[in-house]
This record gives C-alpha cells, structure tokens and sequence, in this order.
C-alpha cells in the first residue's frame, strides 16, 4: 500500500463538473494498493497517518499532528502510485491491484479511516475525477507499506 501524503491549504474533487468533496487545511491522501495488501496493513497505515507530526509549530519546526490543528482529511484512491517505469516510456501498471480488488481494500481503508476521523471525505473509487489543491509548503510525503510495517515488526 502506497500513499501520498500532501499538507494542504484546501483541496476538492470535481466528477462531472460537480464538487463532490472539499476540505480545508489538512491532509489530500492519494491511496494506491498492490498484491498482498490487506486489513491489517490498511489498520497500520491509519495509525501511520493520523499519528505524523508534520504541520509547523508557532517556531516553524514540524510539531504538529491533524488533531493539534484541526485538520481535515480528504482520500483519494490513485492505482497509478504503482506506475513502473524502469523500461520504455509508457507505464505498467501490473503492480497495481486490479480495480475489482482494490475497490474493496479502499472501501476498507476508508471504512477504518472513519472509525477513527468520521468526517473524512473521499473521491469516487475509479471515477474519471479532477482533483484541485493548495499545497501547504509544499510539504509531501511518500508512505509505502514495505517499509512501515517491515519497520514496525
């Protein structure tokens, strides 16, 4: 399991011309799932998420959790943070889960996501969405599952 973790002034996503779902200053999370992820990895990741100190403090350091600043969250499922592309110039996306499999695994994660952060709000799973953002920083980080559970062990 991949995500991406953008600090933001504001985001929103847009399906059909429609805002769909909007937040203020927080997290834009863009999720993506492989082989061999499950609800276990998904819980880690949760925790992962809710517990990063990234937002400045009042001395500029990065101190601050979601809850310290009343953030919000905002998820976004994206297959493409799978992408290989070590050969040619077209990505594959083999290491993506297919779409059937990853639907459930993010109807998971969001699921456990909002056990913990009810207000989250999300994209449309597989929807052709069009996602605008003011990236707080920027400030960007790139969570993957191999490496915090393995660390996590």
């Amino acid at each position: 399991m991949r995500i991406v973790v953008q600090v933001v002034k504001e985001a929103k996503v847009e399906v059909d011309g429609q805002i769909i779902s909007q937040i203020g200053k927080g997290f834009l999370l863009f999720v993506g799932f492989t082989k061999g992820d499950q609800h276990d990895i998904i819980e880690t990741m949760v925790k992962k998420v809710l517990s990063l100190r990234i937002f400045m403090d009042e001395n500029g350091h990065t101190n601050l959790s979601l809850d310290d600043v009343n953030g919000e969250i905002l998820s976004v499922s994206q297959f493409t943070l799978y992408a290989d592309v070590a050969k040619g110039r077209r990505p594959s996306f083999v290491r993506a889960l297919p779409p059937q499999e990853a639907s459930i695994l993010y109807d998971d994660w969001l699921k456990t996501l909002r056990a913990e952060r009810p207000l989250a709000e999300s994209g449309i799973f597989g929807a052709d969405m069009k996602v605008s953002l003011v990236n707080d920083g920027p400030f960007t980080l790139l969570l993957d599952s191999d490496e915090i559970v393995r660390k996590n062990r």
